[in-house]
C-alpha cells in the first residue's frame, strides 16, 4: 500500500490493469494446462540400456531375437517382491513366460516417475466422490507426470504400474501381431498370441524374435488390455524371481559392491542434533594402520543435504576405518540442541493441543456441539482419551551405505536408494557437476522402510569421494550411527472425546491430534520446497476412518520439530491406527458393548470393510484358555485390513501367539507376495508396538544398538495367517497397510486379559 501511494494518481488504474491482466492470464494459462491431455508415459525420452541384438518396443520394453524380453524397471526392489509383480503385469499383457522378461534399471525419465504416490497425497477421505476431488485428483496427476519423480514408497508401485506396464506390454504385443500379419500377408483378426508366439488360425507360426526388428516399425492398431477373466498369471501365486540370488549370496546389495580400487569410510557424526564440528585432531589417527585420509565432509556439503556434521576417516578396509573414526579427538559446538529432551518434546505437544484448533482434516455435522448438547442430557456417557507414541528408527537391516566415485568431473555411485532421482541430484549438488554427468547404479537393498527415500548417505559419499583422488569409496554407517542419526517416526500425542447414549450410540466424537510433520522436512531436504500447510500424514489413519458417526471431528495441530523426521513405513497410520482403534474398543467397552458387534452398527454403509472384518474374526474362531482375541480395523493405502491377535499374558510379559489377518487390497496381483507383505508387516509392527521407542537427553539419542532399541526376534514371532478377499477392484498397496493394525489389535486383548487400557506406545504392563 506504502509503494502504491507514492505512484502518481494516472499511474494507478494502468498499474491495476497490469495486474489483473496478468492474474487473469495466468488462471488462464492455468486452465489451458489443465485441459491439456496428460504427458503419455509410454515412449520415454532417453534410450533403454540394451545389449546385444534387442530392439526398444517402447519405452518400457525391448525384445532380442532369442525371445528374450528386457524390462526397464524404474521400481527399488527392497524385499517386497516388486521385481516379481511388475514383470508379472507386462507378461500377462505381453503373453510370454514370465522367466522371459529380464529387468534393466530404467533411466531417469519422466515416464517412469511415481504418480499414485503423490496423488495418494490429497487429504481427502476414501468416501469423498465429490468434483473438488476428482479435479485435484486430475491436476496433483498431471503435475506427477510433469515431475516424473522416480519413488518407491507409499504402497504404491503395483498401483501405479497397474495401468502404465500393461498398456506397454499390450501395446508391445499388438505390434508384434501386426508385424506377423504384415509378413503372413493376413489380417491381424486371424492372429493371436500366446506363450510367446504368434499364431495365424491356419497353424502359421512365428516367434516373437524373428518379429523383434519388423515389429519396432510396425503400426499397433487398436491396443486393447485383458479383461480379467482372461488374466492367467495376474491372480495367481508366482515364486518369486530375487529368491535363489539371495539364497545362494549372488544377489547384490549396496554393501556388495566392490568397483576396482575401493576404499572405506567410516563416519564420527555430531552427538548432539545441530551441532557443529569445532576441532579434529587428524595427526592422532593417520598413522593408524590401513588409515589413508580423514575428511570433515559437513564443511564440503551443500544445503539440503539432510546430514548433519561429522568427519569421515578413509582406509584400506572398513574395520581400520571404523577403529581409526572411535579414536578420532573431536571437539563439538553443540548449540542450542543440547537443551532437547522428550519430556519436554511431549509437554509442547499438550501445551499446543490445548492452545490451538488445528487444521480439520474431517468435519461431518457439528461435533463440538452435539457434545456440548449430551453433557447436559439424561443418561448421557461421557467418554475422554489420551494416546501417545513415541519417535521411531527404522533399523533396517542392511546398514546405511553408499558407493562413490568422483573422477574427471563425472561421479559414479552404486547406492541401494528408494529414491534414484533424488540421489541423482544430491551426487550434483555434492560434487558440483550437472546431473548428467552422475552414473548411478541402483542395487538391492536390504529394508527400507521409507529411510532410503533420504540421499543423506548419498551426499556424504560424494563429498568423501570428492577429496579421495578419484578412488571409489564406500561410505558404511555403523548399528550405533544409523539408531542416533535416523530421521525418525514422528512422536504424536492425541486426544479423544465421545459421548453415547443409553442404547449405546455415538452422539458426538472429537479427535485432536498433534506431532512435528514429516513432509514439511522432506520436501524441505529434497526439494528445497518451504514447509507450510496442511500435512496429510500427520492425520492420516484418524481422520479417513470408515466409522459412520453422525457428528464428527478430526484435526491435527503441526508442532515445529527439531528432530529430523522421515517416512516410517505406514507414516502416520503406524500410530494413528493405535490410537483410533484402541479408542474405538473404549467405546464398545463404555457402550457395554463387543467390540467386534460395535464396529459392525458403524460400518452398515461400508459393506467391503464389514465383510473383512467378519472374515478374519470368523477364521480366529474362540480364544484358548488363557488368551484372548484383540480386533482392529484399519484402511490405508487404499487397503483394508482386519487383524485378529492372539495375546497371552506370560511372567507379566505380552505374548502374542497367533494373527489373523483379513486383507482386500483389490485385485490380488501375486497372492504369494501379499501374504508374505502381510507377514511382514505384522511382525515390523509388532516389534514397534512391544519394544519401540527413541527417546532423547541433553540433545542426545539415547539408543544405539537392538541391545537398547530392540526387534521381534524368530522365537517371539507369532503365526500370521492371511486371508486374501476376492475381489476385481483396482490394485491397491500392500507393502504398509498391515502394520497398523497390530498395535491396538494387541492392546485391545491385554485389555480383555488384564482390564488394564494401554494408551501409551510401546505397550507394558
Amino acid at each position: 500500500m506504502q509503494e502504491e501511494q507514492q505512484l502518481p494518481q494516472a499511474d494507478r488504474p494502468a498499474r491495476r490493469r497490469f495486474i489483473f491482466g496478468a492474474a487473469a492470464a495466468l488462471g488462464a494459462l492455468v486452465v489451458g494446462w489443465g485441459v491439456m491431455p496428460p504427458r503419455q508415459r509410454l515412449h520415454a525420452s532417453h534410450p533403454l540400456p540394451l545389449s546385444g541384438d534387442a530392439v526398444a518396443l517402447n519405452g518400457w520394453i525391448a525384445l532380442a531375437a532369442d525371445g528374450t524380453v528386457t524390462l526397464a524397471m524404474p521400481r527399488s526392489e527392497m524385499g517386497q517382491g516388486i521385481h516379481t509383480a511388475l514383470p508379472m503385469l507386462v507378461a500377462e499383457e505381453l503373453d510370454v513366460p514370465l522367466e522371459a522378461i529380464r529387468l534393466v534399471q530404467a533411466p531417469i525419465d519422466k515416464i517412469y516417475g511415481n504418480i499414485a504416490m503423490l496423488k495418494d497425497g490429497l487429504p481427502f477421505h476414501p468416501d469423498d466422490a465429490g468434483r473438488l476431488k476428482a479435479v485435484a485428483s486430475w491436476m496433483v496427476g498431471k503435475v506427477a507426470r510433469e515431475l516424473g519423480l522416480i519413488i518407491t514408497g507409499g504402497s504404491s508401485s503395483v498401483k501405479d504400474g497397474w495401468l502404465p506396464m500393461r498398456e506397454a506390454g499390450a501395446t508391445a504385443r499388438a505390434m508384434l501381431l501386426s508385424a506377423a500379419a504384415t509378413q503372413w500377408q493376413a489380417r491381424v483378426a486371424d492372429c493371436r498370441t500366446e506363450q510367446g508366439f504368434v499364431l495365424h488360425a491356419d497353424g502359421r507360426k512365428l516367434a516373437y524374435g524373428a518379429l523383434a526388428h519388423a515389429a519396432v516399425a510396425a503400426t499397433p492398431g487398436e491396443v486393447v488390455l485383458k479383461a480379467p477373466r482372461d488374466f492367467k498369471l495376474i491372480g495367481r501365486a508366482q515364486p518369486r524371481r530375487d529368491s535363489a540370488a539371495k539364497v545362494n549370496g549372488s544377489a547384490v546389495f549396496g554393501i556388495d559392491v566392490r568397483p576396482e580400487g575401493m576404499v572405506y569410510a567410516a563416519v564420527r557424526m555430531a552427538p548432539v542434533l545441530g551441532a557443529s564440528v569445532a576441532k579434529v585432531e587428524q595427526a592422532a589417527v593417520l598413522k593408524m594402520p590401513g588409515v589413508l585420509q580423514v575428511v570433515d565432509f559437513s564443511a564440503a556439503l551443500p544445503e539440503r543435504t539432510g546430514a548433519g556434521a561429522g568427519v569421515a576417516v578413509l582406509a584400506r578396509s572398513y574395520w581400520q576405518a571404523r577403529q581409526a573414526a572411535l579414536a578420532l579427538p573431536i571437539q563439538w559446538n553443540e548449540g542450542q540442541g543440547a537443551s532437547l529432551d522428550s519430556a519436554a518434546i511431549y509437554a509442547d505437544m499438550a501445551a499446543q493441543l490445548d492452545r490451538q484448533a488445528g487444521h480439520a482434516y474431517y468435519d461431518m455435522g457439528d461435533a463440538e456441539a452435539a457434545l456440548r448438547q449430551a453433557g447436559v442430557a439424561a443418561g448421557v456417557k461421557a467418554v475422554h482419551a489420551e494416546y501417545r507414541a513415541p519417535f521411531l528408527a527404522h533399523a533396517a537391516m542392511e546398514p546405511i551405505n553408499c558407493t562413490a566415485q568422483v573422477k574427471d568431473g563425472k561421479v559414479r555411485l552404486w547406492v541401494p536408494t528408494q529414491s534414484p532421482g533424488f540421489a541423482v541430484q544430491a551426487a550434483a549438488r555434492a560434487a558440483g557437476v550437472a546431473e548428467d554427468q552422475v552414473e548411478l547404479v541402483v542395487t538391492l537393498l536390504g529394508g527400507g522402510f521409507g529411510r532410503r527415500l533420504e540421499v543423506d548417505m548419498v551426499s556424504q559419499a560424494v563429498a568423501v569421494a570428492k577429496q579421495a583422488g578419484g578412488l571409489p569409496v564406500q561410505l558404511i554407517w555403523s548399528r550405533e550411527d544409523d539408531t542416533s542419526h535416523d530421521v525418525y517416526r514422528p512422536a504424536a500425542l492425541s486426544r479423544f472425546q465421545a459421548a453415547l447414549d443409553g442404547q449405546g450410540n455415538v452422539l458426538g466424537y472429537v479427535c485432536k491430534s498433534a506431532s512435528g510433520s514429516v513432509s514439511h522436512q522432506f520436501f524441505q531436504r529434497n526439494l528445497g520446497l518451504p514447509a507450510g500447510g496442511p500435512d496429510k500424514t500427520t492425520a492420516e489413519g484418524e481422520f479417513d476412518m470408515q466409522y459412520e458417526f453422525p457428528h464428527q471431528r478430526i484435526s491435527h495441530v503441526i508442532v515445529d520439530s527439531a528432530v529430523p523426521l522421515g517416512y516410517w513405513r505406514s507414516v502416520g497410520h503406524s500410530h494413528n491406527a493405535f490410537f483410533k482403534e484402541s479408542f474405538i474398543d473404549e467405546l464398545a467397552h463404555a457402550a457395554g458393548q463387543d467390540g467386534v458387534a460395535f464396529r459392525r452398527k458403524l460400518l452398515q454403509q461400508h459393506p467391503r470393510h464389514l465383510a473383512v472384518l467378519d472374515a478374519a474374526v470368523a477364521r480366529a474362531g474362540t480364544a484358548p484358555a488363557g488368551r484372548a482375541h484383540g480386533v482392529a480395523l484399519h484402511q490405508s493405502f487404499g487397503s483394508i485390513v482386519a487383524q485378529v491377535a492372539e495375546v497371552a499374558i506370560e511372567d507379566g510379559q505380552i505374548r502374542v501367539y497367533k494373527v489373523v489377518c483379513a486383507i482386500d487390497c483389490g485385485i490380488a496381483v501375486n497372492p504369494n507376495i501379499i501374504a508374505q507383505q502381510a507377514e511382514s508387516a505384522v511382525l515390523f509392527g509388532l516389534s514397534a508396538a512391544l519394544y519401540g521407542a527413541i527417546t532423547f537427553k541433553d540433545g542426545k539419542v539415547e539408543q544405539s544398538n537392538f541391545h537398547d532399541y530392540p526387534v521381534l526376534r524368530m522365537a517371539q514371532a507369532p503365526e500370521v495367517e492371511t486371508l486374501i478377499m476376492p475381489s476385481a477392484e483396482h490394485p491397491e498397496g500392500m507393502g504398509e497397510p498391515a502394520t497398523p493394525p497390530i498395535a491396538p489389535a494387541v492392546a485391545n486383548a491385554v485389555f480383555k486379559l488384564s482390564g488394564k487400557r494401554l494408551r501409551s506406545l510401546p505397550l507394558a504392563l
